[in-house]
């Protein structure tokens, strides 16, 4: 029997719109189509023209769906971390029936029960973890079904969004003509692929070096305890070169990409490139270790600034170091810069896939690996906050429970979930995917 399914992911990019098709089969991903579009109505990670953004949108999706040869209509889309919120979060409940074993629709309920916690009314959850559920006072429970007992309780962590960044989202998606299958937080999608089991379990600090903005991330117990966002990105190193050059901001990207270093040290005083100049009639010869000086003085602020933010909640004592990926790890000499900063190991991740080996598909190919690794547990969570939203939300955002009766057999909330056996239910959510 033929396991394998397709899963499309659509990486929401300040400077593109990436989508990869993916073929998963026992665990193994094979990229069979990409997608790449200029990033339009998008400012610093968020939507802020749906309009635009949906048709840069389909216009990845067009690309990598001619690519792969097929049709693309449901996706594993992420959201960015700006303004994240994280709050750990605890739920009970009392079993009536003592001879009834836990099953799925005890388990949403007292995931259900966690959601208790006030958010401010610009916010909304997007993920819920499960950490360790408790029956009758035995702890530290993975999985509590099949067990029997008159007292569950749930322990898991919470995170929120803007509920603005969270509907330009999914409207945005919408409007391309798209369903979104899965949502996932960016951090999530980065540590799954950029880190190693030492790194998830013990501590590692991703940096995301984006096109409008940088990331920083602090993993800990395979989980996403902080979070910062610093607004300058690969866009203000191409406006630097283009200012300082008087050059225009295409040439300043073609300067930064094929000759630009962050390590002003190894860039040479003598080596020589022509720049083509405003108002000039024949080109200027510029250095390598000119270029060097303004890509790096760009570097060392953003890199600054995230040191104070990572050192505030002493991120550098964990044992995984610095990870960085994103488009601006591409340049030669980043790593060494960020570690002279830092002053803890740094490295590079570039994704190891045929067609994806750049380190700017990170959390595209994350997206994948992320939801074929998710297990029952997870989709039960993620049922719980799918139908947090649907009774939450106004007439105005009507579109998600749209969408979601588009996959009734998956999160149809008025269904019971005891009525459908998990291994179907499973099979269920994956329905579209599979080929």
């Amino acid at each position: 029997m033929d396991d394998s399914m397709i899963i499309v992911s659509l990486d929401i990019g300040t400077t593109a719109m990436k989508v990869v098709v993916a073929s998963v089969s026992k665990g193994q991903i094979s990229v069979i189509g990409i997608g790449s579009s200029h990033a339009q109505g998008m400012n610093r990670g968020v939507i802020v023209d749906i309009d635009k953004a949906s048709e840069a949108i389909r216009e990845a999706v067009k690309k990598a769906a001619s690519q792969s040869n097929t049709e693309v209509h449901d996706v594993v889309v992420s959201l960015p971390a700006n303004g994240v919120q994280i709050f750990p979060c605890q739920g009970a409940i009392a079993i009536n029936d003592q001879t009834k074993e836990i099953d799925n629709d005890d388990v949403q309920q007292v995931m259900s029960a966690a959601l208790v916690q006030t958010l401010p009314a610009e916010q909304e959850y997007v993920a819920l973890i499960p950490n360790d559920f408790s029956v009758d006072g035995f702890k530290n429970i993975k999985d509590p079904r099949g067990m029997i007992g008159s007292r569950l309780e749930f322990n898991g962590i919470l995170y929120s969004l803007p509920k603005s960044i969270v509907h330009n989202v999914f409207k945005a998606v919408e409007r391309a003509g798209l369903h979104v299958v899965h949502e996932v937080l960016a951090p999530a999608a980065l540590s799954q692929v950029a880190l190693n089991d030492g790194e998830k379990n013990f501590g590692a600090i991703i940096i995301d070096l984006g096109g409008g903005q940088s990331t920083a991330l602090v993993i800990h117990d395979r989980k996403l305890k902080f979070s910062t966002v610093d607004t300058e990105g690969g866009n203000l190193v191409v406006h630097d070169i283009s200012v300082v050059l008087n050059t225009t901001l295409n040439n300043a990207a073609k300067l930064q990409r094929y000759y630009g270093t962050v390590d002003t040290k190894s860039a040479s005083n003598v080596e020589e490139f022509p720049v083509e100049v405003v108002g000039q009639d024949e080109p200027q010869a510029v250095t390598s270790e000119y270029l060097s000086e303004i890509i790096a003085a760009r570097m060392q602020q953003i890199f600054s600034r995230l040191q104070k933010k990572l050192d505030s909640v002493k991120a550098f004592e964990l044992p995984g170091g610095v990870i960085i990926t994103g488009g601006l790890a591409e340049m030669d000499g980043v790593d060494r810069l960020a570690q002279k900063i830092f002053g803890v190991k740094v490295k590079v991740f570039v994704p190891k896939q045929m067609g994806l080996r750049h380190p700017a598909f990170t959390e595209s190919l994350g997206l994948v690996s992320y939801a074929q690794s998710l297990n029952e547990l997870d989709i039960l969570a993620h049922e719980v906050i799918r139908q947090r939203k649907s009774t939450n939300y106004s007439d105005d955002t009507h579109f998600i429970s749209q969408n979601e009766n588009q996959t009734s057999k998956s999160y149809d909330s008025s269904s019971k979930t005891t009525s459908t056996p998990m291994g179907e239910k499973f099979k269920n959510f994956w329905k579209k995917f599979f080929d």
